[in-house]
């Protein structure tokens, strides 16, 4: 219910501009999707979800909730996954439940023709 309610928000706040949607994803922030390759714990939100979306689409590492999305599936498009968070929208809660992990977030891409623009980022727990 919490997911469906997020969704309905979200859908409530989008701005009016350009940009279409070109896709949304749910998945859940477990453990691997906290720390790089290396091992080192990531601090900041698109840190997160451009680890996550590279586990779930290169290393094949999911969590149950876990959906396939067909723009982070392009290497190139994760590696603008920081200006996208950066233009788009994350509440500090949502910010904070992020990144100590544990929690399901809903992501929805927003583009400008080919060019990946922002993302909206909802997260429960």
């Amino acid at each position: 219910m919490k997911i469906f309610t997020m969704l309905a928000t979200l859908m409530l706040t989008t701005p009016v501009a350009a940009q279409e949607l070109v896709g949304s994803y749910v998945a859940y922030i477990g453990e691997d999707d906290l720390y790089n390759s290396r091992g080192a714990r990531l601090s900041e939100p698109w840190q997160v979800l451009r680890q996550d979306r590279a586990n779930f689409h290169r290393f094949g590492i999911s969590q149950l909730g876990d959906e396939w999305d067909p723009f982070f599936a392009d290497v190139e498009n994760r590696a603008i996954m920081e200006q996208m968070v950066q233009r788009g929208t994350i509440d500090p809660a949502s910010r904070r439940d992020l990144l100590s992990g544990g929690a399901t977030v809903l992501v929805r891409i927003f583009s400008r023709g080919n060019q990946g623009d922002y993302v909206e980022i909802a997260v429960v727990r």
